[in-house]
C-alpha cells in the first residue's frame, strides 16, 4: 500500500468529480487504442511540464497505470478524452500503443464542465490555467461567482480576485504561469500599460524585488504617468497670427523674436536690445 500511495503522488493524480458516482463500479476498465482517443478540444489545461511527463511516463512503464483515464464515445468509433490529458500525454512519450479508460456517458452539455471542474481540482493546476478555467466556466455555463465558489469549493473573493489576473499582459501572465513571479506579485502590475507590466516584471525576475519593493516601483510609475499627463495638458499650441504685425515690427528693429505652442520670446543681447523693446511699447 505504500508503494501504492507513493506512486499516486508521483503521478499526481486526484480524483475527478465523477469518479465518486454510484456508476463507477457498474462501468468497466477497457483497454482502449491509444490512436483511437481524441484530446477533449474543451481541455483548458495548456501547459504541462515536460519533465513531470517524462518522469509519468517512466514509472507508467515501470509499474502500469494505476488510475484509468475516463472518456466519452463520439458516436464514430472513437473516443473524446474528458479526464487524464497527463496520463494519456505520457503514454504517447512511451510510445505505448494501449490505455486503460472507463467509458462513461454523459450529455454533451456537461463535457466542458467536467473537464474544467476536474481541472480545478488538481493541486498541481497554475494559477493562470485556474482563473481561464474559472472564465470558461462562468461564460459558458451563465453561473455566478458565488455559484462558483460552490461548485469548486472555493470563496468568492477567491475566485473574483484569481479572474482579475486575466486583465495582465500575456507576458506577465506567461511568467506567472511558470512561477517566474507570483500572484502577489502581478496584482500590483493590474492597471499598467502592456509595456510598463513587462519593464516591471522583468525588474522582479532580473533583481528578485519582493512584493513590497514592486509596490514601491508601480507606484512611483503611476506617479510620474499622472505628473506627465498634468505637464501634456497645460500646453497648448496657440494662434499668433492676430501678432503678425508685432513680430514683424520687432523683427524691423534687429531683435530676435520667436513665437510658437504657448510661449512669446524675445532674445535679448545687450542693453539697447531692452531699449528698444521698451520703446516699441511706449509707441503702443
Amino acid at each position: 500500500m505504500a508503494l501504492g500511495r507513493g506512486l499516486g503522488e508521483l503521478l499526481g493524480e486526484v480524483e475527478s468529480a465523477y469518479e465518486n458516482s454510484s456508476q463507477k463500479s457498474k462501468l468497466s476498465i477497457l483497454e482502449i487504442d491509444v490512436s483511437l482517443i481524441k484530446a477533449n478540444p474543451n481541455q483548458p489545461r495548456k501547459i504541462f511540464d515536460e519533465d513531470k511527463l517524462k518522469e509519468l511516463s517512466l514509472s507508467i512503464v515501470e509499474h502500469g497505470l494505476l488510475q484509468p483515464i475516463t472518456v466519452i464515445e463520439d458516436g464514430n468509433g472513437e473516443y473524446i478524452l474528458i479526464a487524464g490529458e497527463r496520463r494519456l500525454r505520457a503514454h504517447k512519450l512511451a510510445k505505448l500503443k494501449t490505455i486503460k479508460a472507463i467509458v462513461t456517458k454523459v450529455e454533451e452539455l456537461k463535457l466542458r464542465e467536467l473537464a474544467l471542474i476536474e481541472n480545478i481540482q488538481r493541486a498541481d493546476l497554475n494559477i493562470v490555467e485556474l482563473a481561464y478555467s474559472y472564465a470558461q466556466l462562468i461564460n459558458e455555463h451563465n453561473i455566478t461567482h458565488e455559484e462558483l465558489s460552490k461548485k469548486v469549493f472555493k470563496s468568492r473573493t477567491s475566485i473574483t480576485n484569481t479572474l482579475r489576473l486575466l486583465q495582465l499582459s500575456s507576458y506577465v501572465q506567461q511568467n506567472l504561469a511558470s512561477s517566474k513571479i507570483t500572484a502577489g506579485h502581478a496584482k500590483i502590475m493590474l492597471g499598467l500599460s502592456d509595456s510598463e507590466q513587462k519593464m516591471v516584471c522583468d525588474s522582479i525576475i532580473g533583481q528578485k524585488l519582493s512584493v513590497r519593493d514592486t509596490e514601491k516601483i508601480v507606484k512611483d510609475l503611476k506617479n510620474k504617468d499622472k505628473v506627465i499627463t498634468k505637464k501634456k495638458k497645460e500646453i497648448t499650441n496657440y494662434d499668433f497670427k492676430p501678432l503678425d504685425n508685432v513680430l514683424k515690427k520687432l523683427e524691423e528693429s534687429k531683435l530676435k523674436v520667436k513665437a510658437e505652442k504657448n510661449y512669446f520670446k524675445i532674445e535679448i543681447n545687450s542693453q539697447e536690445d531692452i531699449d528698444l523693446i521698451s520703446n516699441y511699447f511706449k509707441l503702443h
